[in-house]
């Protein structure tokens, strides 16, 4: 079996159990999984490949709990720059309809390269809609060719207006073909085995886009075959009103109601809870995913994330759509939350160790992974470096980890997933990004011209 040794960096990050952080430290890996950790003087000495780390710091794979990678084609619209979200997803339904396997595959690539340079090794995608000829093997494919781990969630939305939803009703699909369909997804691509690389989600989308049916079917499918449950839940006070109004309940006692709380369960954005609300999802171990960027730029709210780590809720962070966030940065997201608690809570409210905390150890406890998120024996091969002797840290080498979190984001020099090296000198390595963006350009306007004409 390949071993990997990584010797002399500057700092090197654990997140184990004593958070230590290791100064001259090093890795070695055999094949996919981590063999030893510590100062460099105490691994061995020699490996098939050997990356010396000076001026690095060497921490874990981030990972990234929500997103929706398609919506890299449609970033920065201007009908959409200054909407919140309901209007949001009314103005962007209709171009969404004009989805193709291809844009599924080109705009996955563009959004999963951007993922892994800034950091991500793990991330999961919320594909909810299935237009043409859609289907989630498009956006697995790609996450194979970058080799990224991946958690694809296959979502789904069945309530059209028609119906009293809130998508029209050419973007929904009957219950029946979303769950013959997430049953085929589950039997051809699901690895439950440690260090998988792929592991199904079945995810339908909103309270307001799918029917109580189907998020009971879905749960009882997902927990068949020992799978995990996501979903929107109170992201906006428009969506806490529509749950009033047509359910006569919150949001959160919605999910209650249909058997989605637990440890297999993570909600996206949980912006609108209250105490009782945050108690239910520590004592049940519902996880969620924090999605700062996204929720500033629709304008949707501060969700208390320093109230739910008091409480013991399971947080992970998320950079959430490219249309919404219009970036997939993961390091500038781990920024994002830390500065956002401050604004309500002061100064002290959220550290840069809490943060960085969130976006490893934290995403993968919503994510049900015990083997990443860490760097320590018997963990996955999932690790970054970046260079510190570069202009954004200039005059921040007091603490390194902190330089990583306080200071302008930096994209990786160094990727190692599954212990394999995908970015190597700050390079994405076998993929011509130039031809990718430009294809991706290409879809994105024809996109726009077919919706709009």
């Amino acid at each position: 079996m390949p071993t990997l040794l990584v010797k002399n960096a500057t700092l090197l990050v654990t997140m184990d159990e004593g958070r230590r952080r290791i100064e001259g430290g090093g890795l070695f890996v055999r094949d996919n999984v981590i063999e030893a950790v510590g100062p460099t003087e105490e691994l061995p000495q020699a490996a098939d490949r050997v990356i010396v780390a000076s001026g690095m710091i060497v921490l874990p794979g981030l990972v990234n709990t929500h997103h929706h990678l398609y919506q890299t084609l449609t970033r920065a619209l201007p009908a959409v720059q200054d909407v919140e979200l309901f209007d949001w997803l009314r103005t962007l339904y209709p171009l969404w309809a004009q989805l193709t396997a291809k844009a599924i595959y080109v705009s996955a690539l563009v959004g999963l390269a951007e993922l892994i340079l800034s950091g991500c090794t793990t991330t999961t995608d919320h594909l909810y809609l299935f237009p043409n000829d859609v289907s989630l093997d498009d956006e697995i494919r790609a996450a194979r060719q970058l080799g990224i781990r991946f958690h694809p969630c296959r979502g789904s939305m069945s309530l059209g207006r028609s119906q009293g939803g809130l998508p029209p009703d050419r973007v929904v699909q009957s219950e029946e073909a979303i769950l013959a369909d997430c049953q085929r997804v589950i039997e051809e691509y699901h690895d439950p085995q440690p260090y998988s690389m792929c592991r199904i989600v079945l995810a339908p989308c909103s309270p307001f886009s799918v029917t109580a049916e189907l998020m009971k079917e879905s749960a009882v499918l997902a927990r068949r075959h020992a799978l995990h449950l996501h979903t929107h839940v109170a992201e906006t006070l428009d969506e806490v009103s529509f749950c009033l109004g047509k359910i006569g309940c919150r949001p959160v006692e919605y999910m209650q109601q249909l058997g989605w709380v637990g440890p297999d369960v993570s909600y996206a954005h949980a912006i609108h809870l209250n105490q009782q609300e945050i108690e239910l999802l520590a004592d049940t171990g519902t996880g969620v995913a924090h999605c700062p960027s996204s929720n500033m730029r629709l304008g949707s709210g501060i969700a208390p994330i320093r109230e739910m780590l008091d409480a013991g809720v399971k947080v992970g962070l998320a950079v959430d759509g490219s249309a919404s966030n219009d970036s997939s940065h993961l390091l500038a997201e781990v920024r994002m939350a830390m500065l956002l608690q401050r604004v309500q809570k002061g100064a002290g409210a959220l550290s840069a160790q809490q943060a960085l905390e969130m976006a490893t150890l934290g995403g993968a406890a919503v994510l049900g992974r015990d083997d990443i998120g860490s760097l320590e024996a018997g963990k996955a091969a999932d690790f970054i470096a970046i260079d510190l002797n570069r202009l954004e840290y200039a005059g921040a080498l007091h603490d390194p980890l902190a330089a990583l979190i306080f200071c302008a984001p930096a994209k990786v020099d160094l990727s190692v997933i599954n212990g394999r090296i995908v970015v190597d000198g700050g390079r994405l390595g076998g993929f011509d990004l130039g031809e990718i963006v430009a294809c991706h350009n290409r879809i994105s306007r024809q996109m726009v011209e077919r919706a709009t004409t």
